[in-house]
């Protein structure tokens, strides 16, 4: 692994980056995803998907609220990780040497 990237100034703000979403993590609380829609008044409904087949489930307010920390806090997990999986990418690509590109081959049209 080359540590000169690492080292370098743009290595070093995007370690930085990876380990600020890694440590946010930490802090998530319970997690599901779907989505909350109210029935009628007082009435909520969870609807997600189960083995390709839509699944819908009556809730109460209270469940409703809860239900909806959590699928906020899903799509906060799926945020960080589609950074930290951008943010990985562009790390290990840069931290080694890559392949040799090959020059582009000329094509020489048959005469007619």
């Amino acid at each position: 692994m080359n540590k000169d990237f690492l080292q370098s100034a743009a290595g070093r703000k995007l370690g930085q980056r990876y380990l600020a979403l890694k440590e946010a993590l930490v802090d998530l609380g319970w997690l599901i995803h779907g989505s909350v829609t109210p029935n009628h008044p007082g009435h909520w409904r969870w609807t997600t998907k189960v083995k390709s087949k839509t699944v819908t489930l009556a809730l109460s307010q209270e469940q409703a609220r809860l239900f909806q920390e959590a699928i906020a806090n899903h799509r906060k997990l799926e945020s960080n990780l589609r950074q930290m999986r951008a943010i990985s990418q562009e790390v290990l690509l840069k931290s080694a040497p890559g392949t040799r590109k090959r020059p582009a081959r000329k094509i020489i049209p048959k005469p007619a």
